[in-house]
């Protein structure tokens, strides 16, 4: 057997003694002061048997990867609060992701922000409370501390590399009168390589080796996030010609063998965006143009204000089952409460799939009806996915043609007056529009509700208790405790019973009833709160 054979290849009665040899000749030959970090390929932690067990590691540019590196830099910002939020993690995280943590490839219905599944199940990642909390674990920490210092290693040598370059350059020039006018654009290159390009990776995220430098940091993280709330909330203005109109498709009507309807888009030629929303299937938004900066690998983010036009797609199977389970009620009223003012319901017939359904056509019929006339939609018919699509081809060309002299500005729905005319808000909207972000974030489903909202759903579980009429009750009794007060001020059972009825709703501002208002009553009063 030779000298150089492999380990696993020596008699057992060899192996032993050369594996003490050879620990002890590297010993005393090459002392170390100091224990040297092992590659992250080498740390293995034991399984049983004394088997190696493979450690999880998350490629670079995974979702896995830029979770862990964003939290444990978010961790060396002195005060920090120790956790990140759902939506403040995919931010600051997605500068560092190969792929976008809301969108899903076409196709697909995984995000980067799958792979968050897979840290909690490895023990790497904590989450906690409603609305969720995510942290490191003691097993994330060490791990996300070894890829940070990987990415600062590759760093520090391409700074070592640039700084060199740079000593050479001066060494040449001294004695001169010349003056080395890159010098300092050359560092600020080098402290760009050190984190990657500067679109790669915002000032919010870039590590702190020490602590003057991570105050530096935690404060243009907090201008910067200053800056884009400004930016998306306050002061934003589009002149005509320095926008395009962007149609919105939710991602899942791209799942499911649903491809259909984007790629009869993609023939028409419409200018559209896949993404998750959170109400609605379609809606379309003015994007700012911008023009790509030089240095950047990608342009920069254009502003986004969402157009007044929103559409909910029903095909008839699915409308039959919207409304046995009771979605058909909910959506229609979060789409009333979204904040924009032209919903839109567009009814796929589906040719003979409607001849097999749970419900019969005139109580499907009655449902639309009620839907264009009693709560204010706009309704329209189509027979097939091929119509939808030309449907809202059209409605883009429309919109595009609508917009293309006006001047658009930003509103908050927190700074809408109440008080204001309806004739009056829906001039104004033509050219005030909110932020996207804004809109998609507010009509998120299940974020924490107030007392009203709680009351509100459980009063359109009434039958005959629309969404209009919940709004109605609940500006004369925004909480459940306000309506039980009134019943116990009433001086006879009568009184009680007719307490609602004189309530106006609607545009028509018709009465609620004596028939709905005793129904509440006996509800609340007799049998308790709705569950």
């Amino acid at each position: 057997m030779s000298r150089d054979a492999p380990i696993h290849s020596l008699p057992k009665s060899v192996k032993a003694s050369y594996q003490h040899s050879s620990k002890l000749a590297s010993s005393s030959s090459n002392p170390r002061p100091q224990k040297e970090p092992l590659p992250l390929e080498s740390r293995r932690p034991q399984g049983d048997g004394g088997r190696r067990k493979r450690e999880y590691v998350p490629q670079k540019g995974s979702g896995g990867h830029a979770v862990l590196l964003t939290l444990y830099r978010q961790s060396l910002v002195p005060g920090t609060k120790g956790f990140m939020f759902k939506n403040e993690l995919q931010t600051e995280a997605q500068p560092l992701c190969d792929k976008s943590f809301t969108v899903p490839d076409l196709g697909s219905k995984y995000t980067a922000w799958s792979s968050v599944t897979t840290l909690i199940q490895k023990e790497l990642l904590l989450k906690t409370h409603n609305p969720a909390r995510y942290s490191l674990t003691e097993l994330g920490l060490d791990l996300a501390e070894r890829l940070h210092e990987e990415e600062k290693g590759r760093g520090e040598g391409l700074g070592a590399k640039g700084k060199d370059e740079r000593c050479v350059a001066k060494g040449t020039e001294e004695g001169s009168a010349t003056v080395d006018l890159t010098a300092d654009e050359d560092e600020e290159e080098d402290e760009r390589d050190v984190c990657g390009p500067a679109d790669v990776v915002p000032a919010s995220t870039t590590w702190a080796p020490s602590q003057g430098s991570a105050s530096r940091d935690m404060d243009q993280a907090q201008r910067s996030q200053t800056v884009d709330v400004d930016r998306a909330a306050k002061g934003v203005s589009l002149s005509p010609g320095s926008y395009d109109i962007v149609l919105c498709v939710d991602f899942i009507e791209t799942t499911g063998g649903k491809q259909e309807l984007v790629k009869e888009l993609q023939r028409n030629g419409v200018n559209f965006d896949i993404r998750k929303l959170h109400v609605g299937d379609f809606l379309w938004v003015a994007r700012e143009r911008v023009t790509p900066v030089p240095g950047q690998l990608r342009p920069p983010p254009g502003r986004e204000l969402v157009l007044d036009y929103i559409i909910e797609r029903k095909r008839i199977d699915d409308l039959c089952g919207s409304i046995m389970d009771g979605r058909f009620k909910e959506q229609k009223f979060r789409l009333k409460r979204c904040g924009l003012h032209k919903p839109i319901y567009l009814v796929e017939e589906c040719g003979s799939a409607g001849a097999h359904l749970s419900l019969p056509e005139s109580t499907l019929q009655q449902a639309i009806i009620n839907t264009q006339v009693v709560d204010g939609f706009f309704v329209k018919r189509v027979q097939d996915v091929k119509e939808s699509a030309a449907y809202l081809t059209v409605m883009t060309r429309h919109l595009e043609k609508l917009y293309q002299n006006r001047t658009i500005i930003c509103r908050s729905r927190e700074l809408e007056g109440d008080g204001e005319p309806e004739a009056r808000r829906q001039e104004k909207a033509s050219c005030s529009l909110m932020s996207f972000n804004e809109f998609n974030q507010g009509a998120v489903k299940n974020k924490c509700q107030t007392v009203r909202e709680v009351f509100a759903r459980q009063l359109m579980q009434i039958s005959g208790l629309s969404g209009d009429k919940a709004v109605a009750v609940l500006e004369h009794y925004s909480t459940v405790s306000s309506l039980l007060k009134a019943y116990d001020q009433c001086p006879s059972e009568a009184d009680k019973e007719k307490l609602l009825s004189n309530i106006k709703y609607g545009k028509l501002k018709r009465n609620l009833g004596p028939a709905l208002s005793r129904t509440v009553y006996q509800l609340y009063c007799t049998q308790g709160p709705l569950s």
